[in-house]
């Protein structure tokens, strides 16, 4: 059993240890810690864990602790996982796997040097909506994938989330926030990404917090909330995504996929399961299919349980350092492309993830 310390107990932290104490069966959560320690008291004694740690650094030195979960905030992602790294230790962090490419970079190349394993969330794609889809793809359900559309589209967290102010900060905003559900889920069922351009923006140079402990905090906004996109894939797909933190409402499509002999409508990426839709036009109608694979419930830590599995197996883990990290590329070249106003070619293009496996005992990889 594979032996899981964790670095941050904030508003995320509950279904990671919800699942990673009661679900996946090769994984044990031995300690934890936080910068407040009332944080990492309250899940120690609620899920019963071993172990408080009073700083991530003396969880580094526990020979004991083989992956380390970083789950601390986006611009913070990069520390944590520096030194995790540097102590020897395998690291899932939560997304996005840096705040800038150059993290990214930076954060890859140590793990390489170090032989240790890095990657991470999102794992949604692993679940039994984006699975069952891609089965649907592969088996040409829709011919030959010719467009897809993404669309994220909110006002804000200020309104509902008890810390919101780190979304608008450097690291922030809805794509480096909501984008890897969606990137993630995109190359998993089309493909690796080999060139984006795009236009973004903001609409409010402030916001006011309206939920509680923080009510009535005006915060400065940083970073674009609105982010329009055009995605090439290397399947010769065409994707266009919008990401926007500035809107109180639409109709948009969550994604869809068309294909020369269909159209399929895929779940919320945010999401483990979710309707899946399927259009062919000897039906005339969108007809809803059924699941086919495992976890269509919130299943957070299965891509923690993954790589813990191929840790002992030897092999890449599904949520691993190839997608994260192209993911991240993919994400940081919508701003390059406003910057410089050019189509910015990627660097990587890693090959799809090996499908789930149907057929096991929940929890069991």
């Amino acid at each position: 059993m594979t032996k899981i310390g964790v670095v941050g107990c904030g508003a995320i932290v509950d279904i990671y240890m919800e699942n990673l104490t009661k679900l996946f069966k090769n994984v044990e959560i031995i300690g934890v810690c936080d910068l407040i320690d009332e944080r990492a008291e309250r899940v120690v004694k609620q899920y019963n864990i071993p172990r408080k740690y009073k700083d991530m650094h003396e969880l580094f030195a526990d020979d004991a602790v083989e992956i380390v979960l970083n789950l601390t905030r986006p611009y913070e992602h990069f520390e944590v996982n520096m030194a995790a790294i540097a102590a020897g230790k395998h690291v899932y962090a939560e997304k996005p796997l840096g705040a800038t490419l150059e993290e990214g970079v930076k954060a890859c190349e140590a793990a390489q040097a170090k032989g240790v394993t890095i990657g991470g969330a999102p794992d949604t794609f692993l679940g039994a909506g984006i699975q069952s889809c891609r089965k649907l793809i592969d088996d040409g359900y829709i011919g030959r994938p010719i467009a897809a559309t993404a669309f994220m589209a909110i006002r804000g967290h200020e309104t509902w989330h008890p810390d919101p102010e780190f979304y608008y900060q450097h690291g922030g905003g809805p794509m480096m926030d909501m984008g890897p559900y969606y990137i993630t889920a995109l190359v998993n069922l089309l493909g690796s990404i080999t060139s984006v351009s795009s236009i973004t923006g903001k609409a409010f140079d402030t916001r006011r917090i309206t939920s509680q402990p923080h009510y009535g905090t005006v915060v400065n906004v940083e970073i674009p909330t609105h982010i329009a996109g055009q995605m090439q894939f290397a399947g010769g797909a065409i994707g266009t995504i919008i990401t926007s933190f500035d809107m109180y409402a639409h109709h948009l499509p969550i994604i869809e996929i068309y294909g020369t002999e269909g159209t399929l409508s895929v779940p919320d990426p945010n999401t483990f399961g979710g309707p899946i839709r399927l259009y062919r036009p000897e039906h005339g109608s969108f007809l809803e299919m059924p699941l086919t694979f495992d976890y269509p419930e919130n299943s957070r830590g299965l891509g923690l349980a993954d790589m813990a599995n191929a840790i002992a197996k030897k092999r890449k883990p599904r949520a691993g350092a190839d997608l994260t990290f192209h993911v991240l590329e993919v994400m940081t070249a919508f701003a390059r492309s406003t910057e410089t106003k050019t189509h910015i070619d990627m660097t990587t293009t890693p090959e799809r993830p090996a499908p789930m496996e149907t057929g096991k005992l929940p929890g069991v990889m």
